[in-house]
């Protein structure tokens, strides 16, 4: 999947700052290459849009599931922007490319339905949706990240949640059983909190060599144990309705079939186990070891259903929020004002959560003591769940919306960071990435074309590519060409330099160049120095 083009005449968000914005994505000499993955990075100060075209894109495509399939994609978190949206895409794992336009339209004082064209023969043909063509048109998933708390690129995310989660609450509270559970969304959004989910499911499922990618960085070598805890019915967790008590014997939070069925099978799956009947608290203890990892691939597909499973349990975490706050965010989201996340509970209080995670230290070192999870760094966090994010997504068609994916990383582990996302040991389907990023390193990876620099200009946005080729440039001309740091040094550095050349005093540019580092500069302010002693006689 190659997106290729988007023009907005209204975003309805984001303060109108995307408003009009015709913005070319298309890396056109490369819309024939085979490579998996072509990440294109979207680079600008704070403030000049990156974050919020991302949220737009998700919000489009939520937009088109959710006419598609509103049992998968049950709201829309942006009925109103009008737009036209051109992508390249494979339909149902095919060889060749589709041309596909996206667009909502005016209609009247209201705007129209999402529509869905391919070109064929020159043509454009219109697909229905509810119709398998119009889905196989569509990304598989979309995948959100964010580093922080930027919750202008999870709100669409934010809306899909709590969708699926009200399916999932009227299914458990059901007098009648429910035959088929609520069906997975296509909006994904991976970030800090589910970090030991997709840790969890990919030490556990994943090959060895992918398990060596995700780790190695941390020097580690493998998960060694770690424990699940499922609580159901303890203090924090709200009291299940008399009638659900009696249908289905729980006294607490009430689950679905399909969540009791995954409750069973992490049950069976574990080295040991404990269940407190006083609070239905479950404790899983897993010791990680080919017989563990036979026994979870016996009950679970793959890297992404297990996380899959783990994740509807933590959704549950919401319940034990008091009532009143989780009803301002679904407001402040209803209405898009959305500024905050809900409180997080304390980890006694949380219905599902991991403890004790443990790891082998890599095989060169001299002491083996497991390393506790808590120990590790935040960069070596986000290192392990960006690319387990990618070891564990490999679905055709995919597209991974990421803001910042490298905000903690050193800069050693910046300059690696596209090879050792391009060289992971997975079998992948074509798929996109949309990126951000304040730093000169991805961008010196990628072609010009796969970069696009994001300018803010009063109310609106300029997008452009660098004019310079930045695959293979040094930084200083990636800091100087798209981010426009001339030179690139520290401001305090520059205003010193900036006096230094208007003295006259030869023993202060003497003092100064025994403490000035090497730079351009520093050559200048050593030849302000020759003039003076040369003047000087």
């Amino acid at each position: 999947m190659r997106l290729r083009r988007l023009q907005v005449t209204r975003a309805s968000t984001c303060g109108g700052l995307l408003d009009g914005a015709d913005i070319w994505l298309g890396r056109a000499e490369t819309e024939t290459n085979n490579e998996p993955l072509e990440p294109l990075c979207l680079l600008g100060p704070n403030g000049s849009g990156k974050s919020q075209f991302l949220q737009l894109v998700a919000e489009i495509f939520q937009a088109a599931w959710h006419a598609h399939a509103p049992e998968e994609e049950r709201d829309s978190a942006n009925g109103d922007a009008i737009f036209e949206l051109e992508y390249l895409i494979k339909p149902n794992k095919g060889d060749s490319y589709a041309v596909v336009k996206l667009s909502r339209a005016p209609k009247g004082k209201s705007v129209g339905p999402i529509e869905l064209q391919v070109q064929k023969d020159g043509h454009w043909t219109a697909l229905k949706p509810g119709t398998p063509e119009f889905g196989q048109h569509l990304p598989s998933l979309i995948i959100g990240y964010t580093s922080g708390d930027n919750e202008t690129m999870s709100l669409p995310f934010m809306v899909s949640r709590a969708g699926y989660a009200n399916s999932v609450a009227t299914a458990a509270l059901a007098k009648t059983t429910v035959t088929a559970p609520p069906l997975d969304n296509r909006a994904l959004l991976i970030d800090y909190g589910t970090n030991l989910e997709v840790l969890f499911a990919n030490m556990t499922m994943a090959k060895p060599e992918v398990r060596k990618d995700i780790l190695q960085h941390a020097r580690l070598e493998d998960l060694a144990s770690c424990r699940c805890i499922i609580r159901l019915a303890h203090s924090a967790a709200p009291g299940a309705p008399a009638s659900a008590k009696k249908s289905k014997g729980r006294k607490g939070i009430q689950l679905t079939d399909e969540l009791e069925a995954i409750l069973r099978n992490l049950k069976r799956s574990a080295t040991c186990w404990h269940l407190d009947e006083k609070t239905e608290t479950y404790t899983f203890d897993y010791f990680v070891d080919a017989a563990t990892r036979k026994a979870l691939s016996h009950f679970f597909d793959d890297a992404l259903d297990l996380y899959r499973s783990l994740h509807k349990f933590a959704l549950l975490n919401d319940l034990v929020i008091p009532k009143a706050a989780r009803d301002r965010m679904r407001k402040a989201v209803r209405e898009r004002r959305f500024a905050t996340r809900l409180p997080e509970p304390q980890q006694e209080d949380t219905v599902f959560a991991f403890e004790e995670v443990r790891f082998h230290p890599s095989s060169g070192k001299a002491d083996r003591t497991p390393v506790d999870y808590v120990a590790l760094s935040d960069g070596e966090h986000q290192q392990s769940l960006i690319l387990g994010l990618f070891s564990m997504i490999t679905d055709q068609n995919a597209l991974f919306l990421l803001d910042e994916p490298e905000s903690h990383f050193n800069p050693q582990w910046r300059v690696q960071f596209v090879k050792r996302l391009l060289n992971l040991h997975v079998d992948r389907g074509e798929q996109d990435v949309l990126l951000t990023s304040h730093a000169p390193f991805v961008p010196a990876d990628i072609s010009r074309e796969q970069v696009l620099i994001f300018k803010r200009q009063g109310d609106t946005i300029e997008v452009s590519n660098p004019e310079i080729e930045t695959f293979g440039a040094n930084f200083d001309r990636i800091l100087e060409h798209c981010f426009e740091i001339r030179p690139p040094l520290s401001q305090i550095a520059q205003d010193e330099i900036a006096e230094l050349m208007k003295s006259d005093s030869i023993a202060r540019l003497t003092e100064a160049m025994n403490k000035l580092g090497s730079s351009v500069e520093k050559s200048f302010v050593a030849d302000r120095l020759r003039q003076l002693k040369a003047k000087a006689g």
